[in-house]
């Protein structure tokens, strides 16, 4: 929610237009009468017809004289906006509420309200409000839509005032504005095995609380300072000296999602293009990971991270969930293409890392191939790998054929990724659970004790 400030609809600011800005405020009707007495008084002068010019100079009167009376109201009226929520999915609605009160002491004419939206969010929305007496307040709302992610500007907020003869119509700006999100569609997923365990530390964290309890006792030497309490009396009695606990937290489990965002390894834009797919894809992943507790880390094809991320990411589990889901979030409501040709970056970015690595790829070339194959790691690696051909092709005409990009598939598989192809309009948790069952096969190929 945010306000906007106190508008004076005919006030100070208004003197500096002077009586240009009245007369550039003329209607379509206040013209036409202007130039139907200008008209008629010059043919008064040249005719010598004093009646007409009478008539002439009434016409000519009348836009002016409405145009000065408009220039010189002042209505002080303020006016807020609320819109709720402020941060929506790609195709949810928000609602936008309008509040305006009358402020001064003198009751106000009909206004004429207008909000400026981007053609993206629909129509812009007006709205005509009677007579305001003097304190009275007015609230009128309408909704805003948007199929493609970004941050769309709402305002500010204009009045048009008007004159009784619909003359002279003047537009005064409130200066407040405010910001929608629209964030990428997050769809939800179900626990994956490749994934580790569900607070995100795996194997490790489990055995240890079964033996230990929530502190992993490792004990040490006292040290002068040391709590008392702390004192590991079966440890003193063995080793014949004082040692006390320490606390060791366990390791959390780690994921890094790279996003492929080159524009060359994409066809097609819209809501339903392969790359829009990719970002939600990403967005889902990172939201499912950070709810089990995993530190995230949100990676491109540039090498660039999230504004704010450490070294190991974006810690999950907390209260602090939420908040590191929307910054995320807003990240991926207004990324867009890179203008990189490889992924040589993001290669250099991941060297010496660790965790589960979830890949969104577009087409990929065999130079790109062998890139993502030296990405792999023992922590597992998934890729989703979208077909840009089988995206922008005509739905009623023949399929591309499979073999492809069979090859370098293979090779990823080969370097021990889990791959899985992504036809066009795929549903996101379907592969994901197709990518569980292959990754838990390759498992139980390769002799992996997994959970």
């Amino acid at each position: 929610m945010s306000a906007g400030g106190t508008e004076r609809a005919a006030g100070e600011r208004a003197e500096a237009g002077g009586i240009r800005t009245a007369l550039a405020g003329l209607t379509t009707r206040g013209r036409s009468f202007l130039a139907a007495g200008i008209a008629a008084a010059i043919c008064a002068y040249v005719l010598g017809q004093s009646e007409l010019l009478r008539v002439g100079l009434l016409l000519a009167a009348l836009p002016l004289s409405c145009a000065t009376v408009l220039h010189h109201t002042r209505y002080r009226v303020s006016g807020t906006r609320a819109l709720s929520p402020a941060r929506v999915p790609a195709g949810g609605e928000a609602r936008v509420r309008l509040r305006m009160e009358n402020i001064s002491r003198l009751p106000t004419g009909v206004l004429m309200l207008q909000d400026r939206v981007p053609y993206v969010l629909g129509p812009r929305p007006r709205f005509v409000l009677d007579r305001m007496e003097p304190g009275g307040r007015r609230e009128v709302s309408y909704r805003v839509r948007s199929d493609l992610r970004g941050r769309y500007p709402l305002g500010p907020l204009q009045l048009r005032l008007t004159d009784p003869f619909g003359m002279c119509e003047l537009t005064r700006s409130f200066a407040e504005s405010d910001t929608l999100t629209v964030i990428p569609r997050v769809t939800p997923l179900a626990p994956a095995r490749f994934a580790g365990e569900a607070r995100g530390y795996g194997d490790g964290h489990r055995r240890a609380l079964a033996l230990a309890g929530e502190d992993d006792v490792i004990p040490r030497g006292y040290r002068y300072g040391d709590d008392l309490r702390r004192v590991h009396w079966r440890s003193t009695a063995r080793y014949g000296e004082l040692m006390v606990r320490r606390e060791e937290r366990p390791r959390r489990a780690r994921c890094t999602v790279l996003l492929d965002t080159r524009a060359g390894a994409y066809e097609g834009a819209g809501p339903d293009s392969a790359f829009e797919w990719a970002v939600s894809g990403a967005a889902s992943t990172l939201v499912h990971l950070l709810e089990r507790g995993f530190s995230v880390r949100l990676l491109t094809d540039t090498g660039s991270a999230v504004p704010g991320e450490s070294a190991d990411g974006f810690a999950g589990g907390g209260q602090e969930s939420a908040d590191t889901a929307g910054l995320i979030l807003d990240t991926l409501a207004v990324i867009d293409h890179s203008g990189g040709e490889d992924l040589s970056r993001a290669h250099d970015a991941l060297r010496g890392g660790e965790g589960l690595l979830v890949a969104f790829l577009g087409d990929l070339d065999e130079e790109q191939a062998t890139t993502v194959a030296g990405m792999s790691r023992r922590g597992g690696a998934v890729a989703f790998v979208l077909d840009p051909a089988a995206w922008t092709r005509d739905p009623s005409g023949p399929p591309p054929p499979e073999e492809q990009h069979a090859d370098r598939l293979h090779l990823l598989r080969d370097a021990g990724w889990t791959v899985v192809r992504v036809p066009r309009g795929a549903a996101l948790d379907e592969l994901w659970h197709r990518a569980d069952r292959e990754r838990s096969g390759l498992a139980a190929v390769a002799g992996e004790v997994r959970t």
